[in-house]
């Protein structure tokens, strides 16, 4: 009977022993997936933190010339020119090939994201493969190639006197937009008038805009003599107006003219001065406070902030950037206000070739 005794007692506590050691097993398992745990989700922040983009304010050593081949002269060259200027690396985290892959057209879009004017003056490797002479919008635009969009995104192809304006930020800086300026460049335009140049300051500074990049934008979407939309269009009984030419799409000019009208219809522009501080607060709201804060940044959506790519660009017109620009600058410097304290945000893209891209 002892023995049935010692041998019940034996074995329960072989199994106590048992279960300390399973329990001891279990915590430390249990220990091992924590960690585990802990690192996968450390090594995903690290992950994601590299993949996020970033700005950077330049200081003339922080730039890496290997990773990123032709930078650096370009830029040390207009702050010594300039030295007011300030410049920020906008490290994009975007591939360079995938970044023209995706502004170029392929059978999958069907509208192109980049049109060139149907011109002699471009190149035949200038349009598309897929569609050479089709044209678009009102007739008279063609698909850009990967070639020509290459040329006029590649960042080192903008660092220069000429086109820096399209890097401009563009918040508004006290003081140095004056209506001098604006009268400068809308003379003998339908933007000509002090009434007129009074506005646009006190828009742009209300919005926080500068005033010339709206005044650059009217003239680029309106042309010096202004259209239907700018003068004022009969649209279901009601005169409206769409200097901006903000959705302004379609495939024929009475299509493109009827979408703009709609829009402006209903959002009660019927007057030009509704029409400004409308289209005015539509970029503020749909691109500037999105990240879109310069010229380029409207024309190539490369900003992620809203975690959408190549959606949400301001136009087709490849030479946009260009053109605006040329006007920033030159109205900067008839109003003696280049040379205030001007930032200018630079895209960095991986994997840029060494060459800047070519004509």
């Amino acid at each position: 009977m002892n023995g049935y005794k010692e041998n019940i007692i034996k074995r329960i506590m072989t199994n106590i022993k048992n279960m300390k050691k399973s329990a001891k097993i279990t915590v430390i398992t249990a220990l091992i997936l924590i960690i585990v745990l802990i690192i996968g989700i450390l090594v995903s922040v690290f992950i994601n933190e590299e993949k996020k983009q970033k700005y950077v304010l330049y200081n003339g050593e922080n730039l890496n010339e290997n990773k990123y081949p032709g930078y650096k002269e370009l830029i040390d060259k207009l702050k010594e020119t300039h030295p007011n200027w300030t410049f920020t690396l906008f490290y994009t985290k975007l591939d360079w090939n995938e970044v023209i892959k995706m502004e170029g057209h392929d059978d999958n879009r069907t509208n192109p994201l980049n049109l060139i004017p149907d011109s002699d003056d471009y190149k035949e490797d200038w349009k598309c493969e897929i569609d050479k002479d089709k044209t678009f919008d009102n007739g008279t635009w063609l698909c850009a190639s990967h070639k020509a969009i290459k040329y006029q995104m590649d960042p080192r192809n903008i660092l220069n006197e000429e086109n820096i304006f399209q890097f401009k930020e563009l918040s508004y800086i006290e003081g140095a937009c004056k209506e001098e300026g604006i009268e400068y460049i809308t003379k003998d335009s339908f933007l000509y008038g002090d009434t007129i140049s009074k506005a646009l300051i006190e828009a742009g500074k209300k919005a926080n805009l500068d005033p010339y990049f709206i005044t650059s934008r009217l003239i680029q979407e309106q042309g010096r003599e202004g259209t239907v939309l700018s003068k004022g269009y009969e649209y279901e009984g009601v005169k409206v107006y769409n200097p901006f030419n903000i959705k302004a799409s379609g495939n024929s000019y009475e299509e493109i003219i009827n979408n703009a009208a709609k829009y402006a219809k209903e959002n009660g522009w019927d007057t030009l001065e509704k029409g400004l501080l409308g289209g005015i607060e539509f970029v503020k709201e749909g691109y500037i406070n999105k990240g879109q804060n310069t010229l380029y940044l409207q024309k190539f959506d490369i900003v992620n902030s809203d975690g959408e790519l190549y959606e949400n660009q301001y136009m087709q017109n490849l030479l946009a950037p260009m053109s605006e620009a040329s006007n920033m600058k030159e109205i900067y410097e008839a109003s003696n206000s280049v040379d205030v304290n001007l930032n200018f945000i630079i895209p960095l893209y991986e994997n840029i070739e060494e060459d800047v891209s070519e004509k």
